[in-house]
């Protein structure tokens, strides 16, 4: 919560810059942890939510483990003190220098998405008399409802491997020494508030690994991705998410074999709620239709409101007037789409007004460019 002291600390700032609550990150990590250890889950960070290293730093002291979808993210891991054996590395296009990177690194594992990947993966490990662990990335075919861009679990998107081809894969996985097949993967998608698809998610993956067992293939490990979502519209009346119904359904509803690991993926709903844009107001343009307040911040600071037509609560932290206006909220970069929000009721808002744009704790900055040849923003723990 962004309290007056804070607010007045502020103003003394050079805006745009990332605040970030680490007390709010380190309760949001104590409840998931809570659950996590209930359960004898095992629980590791997406790296892409959020990459500044004082949110690393804190996440490590939990005993997290890293999710990865880069090269750079894993030499990233490793030089924030995660441990190698604790590293997941993810994702539909990795290059050859970065699977070699990280069979240099020992890692937990490559969640695997494709026939031609696992013989690369193989080629490559041969190379360095190596035996790669691997998790075959399932698509379940489970729709997540939520954003078409940040679905991931359907068979019309890039990502995993299609039911049809499994038959395919195993065989192949028979004549390649140098992969060690130890687990599945799966990832239905981001931002997910309704419960019921993770329901739907383990039922599936009850009938892969059945099925995979049936084969006489034993899996040591089942990663079941991340995805579940945060409150953008109440960020401080649900800050920290229900973890306790989250996991509660994996553990009544996921079917493991004797020793089997039940793996995690969270990544927003860890770090988003703990981090706000604060912007200054440049301008204020009153039209015949529209009002514009005109932030020193902009999509390349924040760039899910114009990619995903994204919510973000927005708060006017200066003005104490009585009298609301509706305001379209946007940036200085030289695009239509730089829009943080339409129509927003704000008390009226001049030039030097703070501006909070609240829960950018997951894909801000992580995701900031410097399009237009903007100065990167820094950050305020």
């Amino acid at each position: 919560m962004l309290t007056p002291a804070i607010i007045q600390k502020f103003t003394e700032i050079k805006t745009p810059f990332y605040y970030y609550d680490l007390e709010l990150l380190k309760k949001t990590l104590s409840a998931a942890k809570k659950e996590v250890d209930k359960y004898g889950f095992h629980l590791h960070y997406a790296f892409k939510a959020n990459c500044t290293s004082e949110i690393l730093k804190t996440i490590h002291t939990f005993g997290l483990g890293a999710d990865c979808v880069s090269g750079n993210e894993v030499k990233c891991a490793i030089e924030n003190g995660y441990a190698s054996e604790h590293i997941v590395f993810a994702g539909v296009g990795k290059s050859d220098d970065e699977i070699n990177y990280a069979l240099d690194q020992d890692i937990f594992c490559f969640n695997s998405e494709s026939l031609q990947e696992l013989e690369v993966i193989n080629e490559l490990a041969t190379q360095k008399n190596k035996i790669a662990k691997i998790a075959l990335r399932l698509n379940p075919n489970v729709d997540a409802y939520t954003h078409k861009y940040i679905t991931t679990g359907l068979e019309e998107n890039k990502f995993g491997i299609n039911a049809h081809e499994l038959d395919k894969v195993l065989a192949l996985l028979k004549r390649l020494k140098n992969l060690k097949l130890t687990g599945l993967h799966f990832h239905i998608g981001s931002q997910i508030t309704d419960l019921n698809p993770f329901r739907k998610l383990c039922t599936k993956v009850n009938e892969f690994t059945t099925l995979m067992e049936q084969k006489g293939i034993h899996l040591e490990h089942i990663n079941v991705g991340g995805g579940l979502g945060i409150n953008y519209k109440e960020p401080d009346t649900e800050a920290i998410p229900d973890f306790e119904s989250y996991f509660k359904i994996f553990h009544e509803m996921i079917k493991l074999r004797k020793g089997q690991e039940l793996h995690f993926e969270l990544g927003r709903a860890l770090v988003a709620n703990c981090g706000s844009l604060i912007s200054r107001v440049l301008y204020i343009k009153n039209g015949i239709n529209t009002n514009f307040a005109i932030l020193d911040a902009g999509m390349t600071e924040l760039i899910r409101p114009a990619l995903y037509q994204a919510y973000h609560k927005i708060e006017n932290l200066s003005s104490n007037s009585d009298s609301y206006k509706k305001y379209d909220v946007v940036g200085p970069i030289c695009e239509s789409s730089d829009c943080f929000g339409k129509a927003v009721d704000l008390p009226e808002t001049k030039r030097g007004d703070l501006i909070a744009i609240r829960s950018t704790g997951a894909y801000g900055e992580v995701m900031a460019s410097n399009y237009n040849l903007r100065e990167k923003a820094h950050s305020v723990f």
